[in-house]
């Protein structure tokens, strides 16, 4: 279920799902991240090197034209704190403050709820109880929203998620997701008509009416890129062969070192918020 607020009007935002990347809301990454758990194979997230990392990502935000704001994690918030997209999506006439599966997860968002008051920006809609989504199993790509069937997300929370998106002109594919990834971890939105998808981590027949570019099953975070215009993105580096892909496939890839919060899972893509698109 989602609760929809009283919000004055205001200038349009993120009106393309792939348009240019003007604004976006991150959330630098807590001391404790090194308690989060880390992949199977991987060893902890090292908070020095995810807070240079993290200051490397929001460089090339800068020099591409998109300005960060960045909020520090609030009071009590978990070590995936810097995954924030879990938390709120941004349409073109303002936000929704989602309902994160993991409960420790939750007071999170209200910590992004006060940030983008504090931007100024219209919060219309909530996920409201027993429903609950995570912002990242959640893909918009033109008007179509990939929701990701799995753990981060109940019927309800899909169901209230679906009024709302429908209120918003956007077509409604659910995708399963295998191996418990949050569908935006395994499939990024390249352009308007394009997206790339980790092979065997999800039902490629969802993206049919699409271009796709397929990610090797070895490298499936790889697909997890930040769009930041059409088909340019940001992509981790580690994932080699996905950068390979996407650039034979004629994407622009800024290819940087976000290894630390690889290792915990954490994509590009959950990186941001996206608060202004062009």
């Amino acid at each position: 279920m989602m609760t929809k607020e009283n919000v004055r009007s205001g200038p349009r935002l993120a009106a393309s799902p792939t348009g240019a990347l003007r604004a976006a809301l991150l959330v630098a990454p807590p001391a404790n991240i090194a308690d989060a758990r880390p992949l199977q194979g991987e060893s902890s997230a090292v908070f020095e090197r995810a807070a240079l990392q993290f200051e490397t990502l929001c460089a090339t935000l800068r020099y591409f034209g998109c300005t960060p704001t960045v909020a520090q994690a609030g009071d009590g918030a978990g070590p995936n704190a810097s995954a924030v997209a879990d938390c709120a999506l941004v349409f073109d006439d303002g936000a929704a403050i989602l309902r994160p599966a993991v409960l420790s997860r939750r007071p999170e968002t209200e910590s992004v709820a006060r940030e983008l008051a504090r931007l100024d920006l219209p919060i219309a809609w909530r996920t409201a109880p027993p429903g609950f989504i995570d912002g990242g199993d959640v893909l918009l790509v033109e008007r179509t929203a990939f929701v990701g069937v799995g753990a981060g997300s109940n019927a309800f929370g899909r169901a209230g998620f679906a009024e709302l998106v429908s209120a918003h002109g956007f077509e409604v594919v659910e995708v399963p997701v295998a191996g418990g990834s949050a569908l935006r971890t395994v499939a990024g939105a390249i352009a308007h008509d394009t997206v790339a998808y980790a092979k065997g981590r999800v039902d490629a027949a969802a993206f049919s009416r699409l271009r796709a570019i397929e990610i090797d099953s070895d490298e499936a975070l790889g697909a997890g890129v930040l769009n930041i215009g059409e088909r340019h993105v940001i992509a981790d580096l580690r994932y080699s062969k996905a950068v390979d892909a996407l650039r034979k496939a004629r994407v622009v890839v800024e290819a940087i070192d976000l290894y630390e919060f690889g290792k915990i899972g954490i994509t590009p893509s959950m990186l941001a918020i996206a608060l202004r698109r062009s």
